[in-house]
C-alpha cells in the first residue's frame, strides 16, 4: 500500500531500518570473526593499540584510541577484542549507509516535487509541505535496507570487518559525513525562506541558518576522519564543496559559515593528531617514526615514506585500472551476475535526471578517489583504498532500486522489494567462503611454525612483513618466545627502529655497537636530506657500505653465541635491494632448510634438517577460500611450497632420496 510518510514517521522508520541492518551485519561479522591475529598490519596495529603506541604512517590515532578502549574489555584475547571493534565499526557503517540512502531519496524526492511544481506554475513556485515527503514508504525502506545489506556483505568491507584494521572505522566516518551533509542539504532545501532567498539572490545566502549544526557536525567528523585515513577522507573535499555550492551558492565560501566549519574541522584534526607526539613522548613499545618533533610528526602524518609509491603516470594507472575492474566485478555479488552494478548505473542516470546536485556529489567522490588510488601502487590492502568508490556505488544502487520500483506497477512493487533484498543477500552466499575467518589461524600458525624451528636465543633475519607483524603480537601480547631476536631488514632503514631493537634485544645491539652507531648516524643524515644521497654516488655507497657492515656484524657476532636463521626471500631472491647481503650470505654460509626458515652454518657438511611438523589450519583443508590477490595466496602459500621444495633439494643433494621424495610430495599440497 502506497502512502506518504510524515517527517516523524520517516525518521523513525528509517532509523529502525538502520538498526535492523546494523544487527544483521553485526551478527554475520561476529560469526565470521577471526579468533586471533591475522596477516598484513593486524599484529602491528594490535600492539600499537594495546600499549598506546604509534603505528605506521599516517599513524591512525583515532583508530588506536578506540582500539585501545576495546582492548580493555574483559572478554576473549586482545586480538578478539580489537577484531570485534572492526566488526562494530563495519556494522555501524552499514546502518549509516541505510540512513544515507534514505536521506538521499528524501532529499531528491523534495527536489523532484519542487521542480514539478515549478513546471506547472509560471507564478512563484509553491514549496512542498514540509511535514510530508513525496515518497513511497516501500521505496525508501526497501531500497535503503537492501543497500545497507549490500554493503554489509560486500567483499571489501566484510573482509576488514573481522580483523584488526582501520578501514571499517574510516568507512563509518565517511558515511557519517555523507549523511550529515545530505541532511543539512535537505533541511536547507526544504525551508521555504532559505530556498527563496537563494533563488532571488543567485549567489546564495551567507547568513547562518538553524540547520548549520548539521554542517558543523559534518566538519567535525571530517576532522576526526583525517585522524584515521587522511587521504581517502581528504579526497571528499571536492564533492563536499560541490554540494555546498549547489545548495547555498558561491557566496557561502566567503561567509563566516565556512570559517566556522573549517575551524571546527581543524580543531578536531589537531585534537586527534596530538595523540601521536604525546604517545611518542612516552616511549611506547612500538613508536613508528618517533613523531615527537614537529618535523617527524609532519612526515608521519603525511606518509612521507610511502610517497614513492604514488606516481601519476599511465604506466601505473593502466594496470591498476584492470585490478580495480576485477575488484568491482566481485565486490557486491558474483562477477557473473553483477546486478548491483546495473542498479548503480540506473541510479547514477536517475540522479543526473532528477537531482543533479546529488549526481555530482557522488560522482566526484568516485572521480577523486580513483584519481588517487589508481596511481598508488601498493602490494596489500589495495581494495581498501577504493572503499569511498564502493560506498558511492552502493548508494547509487539504492537510488537505482528506488527508480525501478517507482516505474513498476503497484501490484508487483512489494514482491520487487523482496527480490531486491534477495539480490543484496546473494553477497552473503558468494562472499561467505572468502570472508569466514572464524577458523583463521593462518598468521598465528605461520609464526608458530617458524618459532618452533628456532633454537633458544636464535636470531631471525627477515624481509617478510607477514612474519614480522604477527610475531609482534605473539611476542608483545602473548609473551611467547621472548628469547628469539627477530629483525625486519626493511625496517633497519628507519632510525626509529633501532630504539625498538635496543629495548627488545640489548645484547644484540651491544655486540655490534660500533657498526650500529656508524650506520645510524649515516641513516639520520639520509632521513634529513634523502635527495642529497640520491644525487651523490659517494654518499650512497657510504650509507650502503655501513648498512652491509652492520648486517654482517649481526650475523657474525650472533653466530658466536646462538644460531642464526633467515627467511626464504633473503636466501632465494636474486633481485632485490638487499641482493648484496644475499650474495654475501650465499658465499659465506650454507643455508640449511629447517621448517619455514633457513639456518645459516659455516661449513658444507650435512646437517639434518629434522621433521617440519607444520600446522596448516585453513591453508589446504578447504575451510577458507582465497581470492587470487589474497596475501595468503600471494605470499604465504608460496613460502610453504618453496621451503618444502628446498628441503627436498637439500636432502636429495646429500643422497636422502626417500626423505626428499616425501618433502616434494608435501610441497605439492601447496
Amino acid at each position: 500500500m502506497t502512502r506518504l510518510f510524515s517527517r516523524q514517521s520517516f525518521r523513525s522508520k528509517t532509523l529502525l531500518g538502520a538498526v535492523f541492518v546494523f544487527l544483521v551485519a553485526l551478527l554475520i561479522y561476529r560469526l565470521t570473526l577471526a579468533p586471533t591475529v591475522t596477516l598484513v598490519d593486524s599484529g602491528e596495529l594490535i600492539v600499537a593499540a594495546r600499549f598506546l603506541g604509534v603505528a605506521h604512517p599516517p599513524g591512525f590515532p583515532l583508530y588506536l584510541i578506540f582500539a585501545h578502549l576495546f582492548s580493555l574489555l574483559p572478554f576473549g584475547s586482545v586480538a578478539i577484542r580489537i577484531n570485534s571493534a572492526s566488526a562494530i565499526f563495519a556494522a555501524l557503517a552499514c546502518g549509516m549507509l541505510t540512513l544515507v540512502v534514505a536521506e538521499l531519496i528524501a532529499g531528491s524526492s523534495f527536489v523532484s516535487t519542487l521542480r514539478s511544481e515549478r513546471r506547472k506554475r509560471a507564478s512563484k513556485p509553491k514549496i512542498a509541505d514540509k511535514d510530508t515527503f513525496a515518497i513511497d514508504g516501500w521505496f525508501m525502506l526497501g531500497s535503503a535496507i537492501s543497500c545497507g545489506l549490500l554493503l554489509a556483505f560486500s567483499q571489501t568491507l566484510w573482509s576488514y570487518a573481522t580483523i584488526a584494521e582501520v578501514y571499517t572505522l574510516n568507512s563509518l566516518l565517511i558515511l557519517t559525513i555523507l549523511f550529515l551533509t545530505l541532511r543539512w542539504r535537505r533541511c536547507i532545501r526544504n525551508d521555504a525562506n532559505v530556498a527563496t532567498t537563494k533563488s532571488r539572490s543567485g549567489r546564495g545566502t551567507t547568513a547562518i541558518t538553524k540547520y548549520d549544526p548539521w554542517l558543523y557536525a559534518a566538519a567535525i567528523v571530517f576532522g576526526l576522519g583525517l585522524g584515521v585515513h587522511h587521504v581517502t577522507v581528504g579526497l571528499l573535499l571536492p564533492a563536499l564543496a560541490a554540494i555546498v555550492c549547489r545548495t547555498q551558492g558561491i557566496g557561502f565560501f566567503a561567509s563566516r559559515r565556512l570559517f566556522y566549519a573549517a575551524l571546527l574541522s581543524l580543531a578536531a584534526m589537531v585534537a586527534v593528531d596530538s595523540y601521536l607526539p604525546l604517545a611518542a613522548s612516552a616511549r611506547p613499545i612500538l613508536n613508528w617514526g618517533d613523531p615527537s618533533s614537529f618535523r617527524a610528526l609532519w612526515w608521519h602524518i603525511t606518509g612521507r615514506q610511502y610517497q614513492v609509491f604514488v606516481s601519476f603516470t599511465p604506466a601505473i594507472a593502466g594496470p591498476e585500472l584492470g585490478k580495480f575492474a576485477n575488484f568491482l566485478l566481485r565486490e557486491f555479488s558474483s562477477r557473473w551476475l553483477p546486478l548491483p552494478l546495473l542498479f548503480a548505473a540506473i541510479g547514477y542516470i536517475s540522479m543526473f535526471c532528477r537531482d543533479r546536485t546529488a549526481f555530482w556529489f557522488f560522482i566526484l567522490i568516485v572521480v577523486f578517489n580513483l584519481g588517487y588510488a589508481l596511481n598508488y601502487k601498493i602490494a596489500e590492502d589495495k581494495d581498501a583504498y577504493y572503499l569511498p568508490t564502493f560506498i558511492s556505488i552502493a548508494t547509487a544502487c539504492g537510488y537505482g532500486m528506488r527508480e525501478v520500483l517507482q516505474r513498476l506497477a503497484s501490484s508487483i512493487r512489494a514482491p520487487a522489494v523482496g527480490l531486491m533484498l534477495v539480490i543484496s543477500l546473494l553477497g552473503l552466499i558468494v562472499q561467505w567462503p572468502y570472508n569466514n575467518r572464524s577458523h583463521y589461524f593462518i598468521a598465528h600458525d605461520y609464526v608458530e611454525n617458524i618459532q618452533s624451528t628456532i633454537e633458544p636465543n636464535g636470531l631471525l633475519l627477515t624481509l617478510d612483513w607477514q612474519v614480522v607483524s604477527p610475531m609482534l603480537y605473539t611476542r608483545e601480547i602473548e609473551q611467547r618466545r621472548l628469547d628469539i631476536k627477530a629483525i625486519d631488514v626493511h625496517l633497519l632503514r628507519r632510525s626509529w627502529y633501532f630504539e625498538y631493537l635496543r629495548r627488545s634485544y640489548p645484547d644484540l645491539i651491544e655486540r655490534s655497537r660500533d657498526q650500529v652507531d656508524t650506520y645510524v648516524a649515516e641513516l639520520r643524515r639520509w632521513e634529513q636530506d634523502p635527495d642529497a644521497y640520491a644525487t651523490n654516488p659517494v654518499l650512497t655507497q657510504r650509507i650502503d657500505g655501513a648498512f652491509q657492515q652492520m648486517l654482517r656484524s649481526f650475523v657474525s657476532k650472533e653466530l658466536e653465541v646462538a644460531p642464526v636463521y633467515a627467511t626464504a626471500e633473503l636466501i632465494l631472491t636474486k633481485e632485490s635491494q638487499d641482493i648484496n647481503f644475499t650474495q654475501w650470505l650465499d658465499q659465506n654460509f650454507q643455508a640449511v632448510p629447517r621448517g619455514l626458515v633457513f639456518q645459516l652454518v659455516r661449513d658444507n657438511q650435512f646437517h639434518d634438517p629434522g621433521e617440519p611438523h607444520l600446522q596448516t589450519r585453513g591453508l589446504t583443508d578447504g575451510t577458507i577460500r582465497f581470492a587470487d590477490d589474497d596475501v595468503v595466496k600471494l605470499k604465504v602459500l608460496p613460502i610453504y611450497k618453496v621451503m618444502l621444495q628446498s628441503r627436498g633439494q637439500y636432502l636429495a643433494h646429500f643422497h636422502q632420496q626417500e626423505r626428499a621424495a616425501v618433502a616434494f610430495e608435501e610441497a605439492n599440497r601447496f
